[in-house]
């Protein structure tokens, strides 16, 4: 039996929390700091290594590597049926809905047997009235007539072990393109620009640049973000194009250390925003392209604990703000001026009702401004909700409607649209039964839709699948946490009768599990488990305040996150749905830490876990403003260098509270060498604590999947990204014993 690496545990090694004079920067509050600082142990702080080079570090992470190989070894038919399976419901050669731009339509493509996307445009008039577009589906024949490749992102990634194409923006005459390229997965971009008449590369910026590009009014002018030592951007800069990088202008920073910069377009194309934003605040600043002192003027100063956004119609911004301290996002207009504040107003139906007021009822998320109408997507009872406000030539709202479904659980968003001056977007639509289809709606009549395009799924019968939404009560009795379920009519076990079981969360930053259909869930429903998406109280399902304190999951009400979903597993189980024996659970990154802590609190309701590029060392992380994403995140988790932080968030960090003597489920822990989000040390601590603590003759296996090539985002190439994937499904499959 092979025996897993030992890693060395020096108990002489500790962070220090608090007023530490060793860093530069400990907090913003330094009548706040924990002064003298107190340690926390850190037994494995070795490992943290930022340039990748220790070659201690190195020949642990490949023992690691090579248990986790030796471990799943027998895996290996599985896992290529899985994989198989998995690619057998992908139509390999397809193509995205053109979207209009101008005089042509952008599109993309993939081909099979080829990694990464193929961008493409053909003429608009090549688009026929009659859609959808009839094509016979080889990788040869154009999508439409006319087509041409503007960028083929398998030639970006030849020689190189990640590739990653952060924006590609056609300039304003769309004679040239400007694109952002990541070739190491540490999310640090090259920006190119490239004349599509001839096909020749006539920029290359290098430096700390960020996936963002943004053209000016016309192919001269160039903006785009710089990053600092800590992966923050926080300068926004102008080029002209044909000018050497080092003549650039800098137009703004951004010296606050919690807000990191964001740069976009109006939908209108008339202005350059720059929002600097934090998980509480945000000011967005503005450049009108008409105006060609090219002169940065602010919509409205920072508030703390202020939200906004902007948008522009009509010589009106669009502003969707929490304004007053509301819990959700109201909607709100005024004169296209800076510091413009003491003049928004709300956004009013036709009997003088906000359109959205902020209130607990409907959460506003985004809005598209068209010439005649404002798209709006956002939530209502927890399922997504897309709204049409029409305006008339007044500019007074003659008619707010929203959209409906037939299904009970779905996702719906925006659908690319670039253009304006439109009547007619598209939407985005699936659920977790109904593949992704692609819907143009008339927003003059909105029973008006056409569906553009299915995504085509080979071999898939959505009639032998079926789906519902139910809710689980909190612990305490105040709360009813939504799940989705999912799973195959012909494999499902009569009530009462417990039956294999995934469930799945994430529950940080506000962020929305809604249920997507996934081709990759298809193998695992298909071999009898339930699939089961946990809306756990962190994110924003319910609203902001499903997210918010004092009665969401942030800051010193963290622990309802995972709670909740110990709750929601609970139930599962006492209602004889599953049973620990046959029960497994996933989550990635801040849903890691979901994992993790669940898993401490109550490792007996789970045979095995899959931790994602897991965020697990809490602590020790948001103490060290020097690490990427430390500085902002203080404003979700806490800054551990305050004493309340600092004891609350030492109850939860999974790496400080593995139990001594534990009986463990068995544990797949993944990780990116080159992941500036989540540092690759911190699932191995993990793994080597767990291994540390647990009582190993009761526990499951401990396993340390380390990619050495890729970052956050896992493998770029798709035919990777299955084979990673279908060796976590393989590793769970195997512990259920489902092979």
């Amino acid at each position: 039996m092979a025996t897993p690496p030992n890693a060395r545990r020096d108990e002489n090694l500790a962070v220090l929390c608090g007023a530490d004079p060793s860093r530069s920067n400990n907090g913003p509050d330094p009548s706040k700091l924990i002064d003298p600082p107190k340690k926390l142990s850190d037994p494995y702080g070795w490992m943290r290594n930022e340039d990748r080079k220790d070659q201690e570090v190195l020949d642990h992470l490949n023992a690691e590597n090579a248990y986790t190989k030796t471990v799943t070894g027998h895996l290996e038919s599985l896992r290529t049926k899985l994989y198989d399976e998995m690619l057998g419901f992908v139509q390999e050669t397809d193509y995205t809905s053109p979207k209009k731009r101008g005089d042509y339509v952008y599109y993309t493509r993939t081909i099979a047997g080829k990694s990464y996307k193929v961008h493409c445009r053909a003429p608009l008039s090549s688009l026929p009235s009659s859609e959808p577009i009839s094509w016979d589906g080889l990788a040869e024949s154009p999508i439409l007539l006319g087509e041409e490749v503007i960028l083929d992102e398998n030639l970006l990634a030849e020689g190189h072990s990640y590739c990653s194409v952060g924006s590609c923006k056609p300039s304003p005459s769309q004679k040239f393109l400007a694109y952002t390229l990541d070739n190491t997965g540490g999310e640090t971009y090259t920006l190119y620009v490239k004349n599509l008449e001839t096909g020749e590369i006539l920029e290359t910026l290098k430096g700390e640049i960020d996936s963002s590009v943004v053209w000016g009014a016309d192919d001269n002018n160039l903006f785009y973000n710089i990053m600092d030592e800590s992966h923050r951007p926080y300068q926004f800069y102008h080029h002209k194009v044909g000018q050497p990088i080092t003549s650039d202008s800098k137009l703004f920073e951004e010296n606050d250390e919690l807000f990191w910069l964001g740069c976009g377009k109006s939908q209108d194309g008339s202005y350059i925003f720059i929002e600097s934003g934090s998980k509480e605040t945000t000011e967005v600043n503005y450049i009108d392209l008409m105006d060609e002192s090219i002169t940065v003027k602010c919509v409205a100063a920072r508030r703390p604990k202020t939200l906004y956004d902007v948008e522009h119609r009509l010589g009106k911004w669009v502003i969707t703000t929490n304004h007053g301290g509301l819990p959700n996002m109201k909607l709100v207009e005024c004169a296209a001026e800076p510091d413009c504040e003491s003049n928004w107003v709300d956004v009013v139906d036709e009997e003088g009702k906000p359109l959205f007021s902020g209130d607990y009822v409907k959460t506003l998320d985004t809005v598209l401004p068209l010439k005649g109408h404002v798209v709006a997507y956002g939530r209502e009872g927890g399922i997504p909700r897309v709204w049409v406000a029409k305006f008339n030539e007044s500019g007074k709202v003659e008619s707010f409607q929203r959209l409906e479904f037939e299904e009970e659980a779905y996702d719906v968003g925006g659908g690319g649209n670039l253009e304006f001056d439109t009547d007619d977007v598209l939407i985005s639509y699936d659920s977790l039964v109904t593949p992704l289809q692609s819907i143009k709606v008339n927003l003059d009549d909105l029973s008006n839709r056409q569906i553009i395009k299915k995504k085509n799924v080979p071999g898939y019968d959505p009639t032998k699948y079926a789906c519902a939404r139910q809710t689980v009560l909190s612990r305490d009795g105040s709360t009813e946490i939504p799940i989705s379920i999912v799973w195959n009519k012909d494999l499902k076990k009569p009530e009462g009768e417990p039956q294999h079981l995934h469930l799945y969360g994430y529950g940080s930053y506000g962020a929305c599990m809604d249920c997507y259909f996934s081709p990759s869930r298809l193998p695992l429903l298909d071999r009898g488990l339930v699939y089961v998406i946990a809306h756990v109280r962190g994110g924003g399902e319910m609203g902001r305040q499903w997210y918010e304190e004092p009665n969401g999951a942030k800051y010193m009400c963290k622990k309802n996150t995972f709670n909740d979903f110990v709750d929601v597993a609970r139930y599962l189980q006492d209602n004889k749905m599953t049973a620990p024996d046959i029960m497994s659970t996933e989550g990635r990154s801040a849903g890691g830490l979901l994992i993790g802590a669940s898993v401490n609190q109550a490792p007996e309701l789970f045979k095995v876990a899959i931790f994602g590029v897991p965020f697990v060392d809490v602590v020790a992380t948001m103490v060290d403003a020097t690490i990427p994403l430390t500085c902002v995140e203080w404003e979700e988790w806490g800054n551990p260098n305050e004493e309340k932080y600092f004891q609350y968030m030492s109850e939860y960090s999974p790496t400080n509270n593995v139990r001594q003597g534990g009986a463990y489920p068995s544990c797949l822990l993944t990780g990116g060498l080159h992941d500036p989000r989540v540092q690759f040390w911190e699932p191995a601590k993990m793994a080597a604590e767990l291994r540390h603590q647990m009582d190993s003759e009761k526990s499951g296996d401990i396993c340390l999947k380390m990619d050495m090539t890729a970052g956050h985002f896992s493998a770029s190439d798709r035919y990777k990204y299955y084979r990673e994937l279908a060796f976590d499904w393989a590793f769970v499959l195997d512990k259920l014993g489902l092979v």
